[in-house]
């Protein structure tokens, strides 16, 4: 905890400055666009600063003690610890995934989308530590105990799971749960059945590939747009009027996300073994995920290619929880103007997705089950199941730091348990990628070395 409370004080002075860079009014639709996320509300709210400030007291022991002995703002610290929150680059009193304003709490696209890597925060980047239901449950108990109203994640996380390991998220479904209440014009019918729904967790992908693609999420079924991103306000208090009031924002989020870059690589790189890499990378590799360098021709970068699943064989369920009908009604659905955005029904895989800044994004695979590149490239040595450290990063393997264990310890708390990925649970499937295995163990040491280079 010590460490974890040195790196991120050392985060947030290195964030001071950055926060002059947003202290004027902006001037671009890419800066109007984060500032869109951080500071508007498009959401009801998930709780006040009183109930976040005293979700301690639902921690488990011996959390709850050392933190009832604590600051302030050390006990805002473990709760940013806990969670998976990260200070906001321009406000390091705010964390990235939330607006706070007037006391009150509400999610923001940087829940999923805004992570850190090494201590190093980075807006786009997939927040691989995000405790979305511990959150939930803790602050719920907390309300309950003291009367204080319910809100829709406490609600709703009763009957949709919000996600079993930190890190990930059942996004997919939630999706599918809100647009099953809604018409094509996105008004609210809420005498409607549920759905049926396949709950599964998801990686979030980073965001400096946003600019490469035509086509968004795993399966590469709905063409990009600035009305797609605007589907997490799918919910009831939300009506067709204000999708149409905020869709000039959401241009401007488009824009910001389409100007996010992938972070160069911090640590030192052997060159001449990354150059043996690339000539193997292109070998073997560029096919699916394409060439890259400033020598290379337009024709041979990523060429967005979908691997059929029988080829590359990783987990299935995501490919299998939306169907033809699912996919067809937000195809035609004010998302995509109503079908003049196309929309792909029935895909046949999965996209092999750009690999630029890969070093920073584990963990790997759409399912997040593999924690780092040296596992993705050595398919036989992947975990069963592992464990993260709190933020330290593996120079070594290139991703996350982890402890592996042949089984789930027995007998974990559901908090504890979410702390562990399992990849013999449902969806979470560790298997397929297979490709590496054409190279020999050389070459493979070359290409993790190469990738560490995009």
């Amino acid at each position: 905890m010590r460490t974890f409370l040195s790196t991120l004080a050392s985060v947030v002075l290195l964030f001071t400055c950055a926060s002059r860079a947003f202290s004027e009014e902006p001037k671009t639709a890419a800066e109007r666009g984060y500032q869109f996320l951080t500071q508007k509300v498009y959401l009801p709210p998930d709780f006040t600063q009183e109930v976040f400030d005293e979700a301690w007291t639902q921690w488990p022991e011996p959390l709850r003690s050392q933190a009832e002995k604590a600051t302030p703002e050390e006990r805002r610290l473990m709760a940013f610890s806990r969670y998976g929150l990260t200070p906001r680059p321009d406000d390091p009193t705010k964390p990235l995934q939330y607006v706070v304003e007037n006391g009150v709490w509400t999610m923001n696209c940087f829940a999923c989308h805004g992570g850190q890597v090494g201590g190093q925060v980075i807006p786009g980047l997939p927040n691989s530590r995000f405790a979305l239901q511990t959150l939930t449950d803790d602050t719920r108990a907390l309300k309950l105990l003291t009367n204080k109203p319910l809100g829709r994640m406490d609600l709703g996380s009763l009957f949709v799971p919000l996600g079993n390991s930190n890190g990930t998220t059942n996004a997919v479904m939630f999706g599918v749960a809100l647009m099953n209440f809604r018409d094509l014009e996105l008004n609210v019918h809420k005498d409607r059945l549920p759905p049926k729904m396949t709950h599964h967790d998801m990686d979030a992908p980073p965001w400096w590939h946003f600019k490469h693609k035509e086509f968004l999420y795993a399966d590469a079924f709905a063409a990009k747009g600035h009305r797609g991103l605007m589907q997490f306000m799918l919910v009831p208090q939300n009506g067709p009027n204000k999708f149409k009031e905020w869709e000039d924002d959401f241009r401007d989020v488009f824009a910001y996300i389409e100007s996010v870059q992938s972070p160069k690589y911090p640590h030192p790189i052997d060159q001449d073994l990354a150059a043996q890499g690339r000539v193997a990378f292109n070998r073997a590799c560029a096919d699916c995920h394409g060439k890259y360098g400033s020598d290379v021709a337009a024709a041979d970068r990523w060429p967005a290619r979908v691997v059929p699943l029988a080829e590359v064989k990783t987990d299935p369920v995501r490919f299998s929880a939306l169907d033809a009908q699912q996919r067809n009604t937000y195809g035609g659905s004010w998302f995509t103007d109503f079908g003049k955005l196309p929309t792909i029904a029935e895909p046949k895989g999965y996209i092999a997705q750009p690999l630029d800044g890969i070093w920073a994004s584990a963990p790997y695979l759409h399912n997040g089950s593999v924690p780092t590149l040296w596992h993705l490239l050595h398919p036989g040595e992947r975990p069963v199941v592992w464990k993260r450290t709190e933020t330290e990063y593996d120079q070594k393997r290139v991703g996350l730091e982890i402890e592996t264990f042949d089984k789930l310890p027995p007998a974990l708390a559901g908090w504890d348990r979410r702390q562990y990925f399992n990849t013999l649970d449902f969806g979470k499937s560790r298997t397929g990628h297979n490709f590496p295995d054409e190279l020999t163990a050389e070459e493979k040491a070359a290409v993790l070395e190469y990738l560490k280079t995009l």
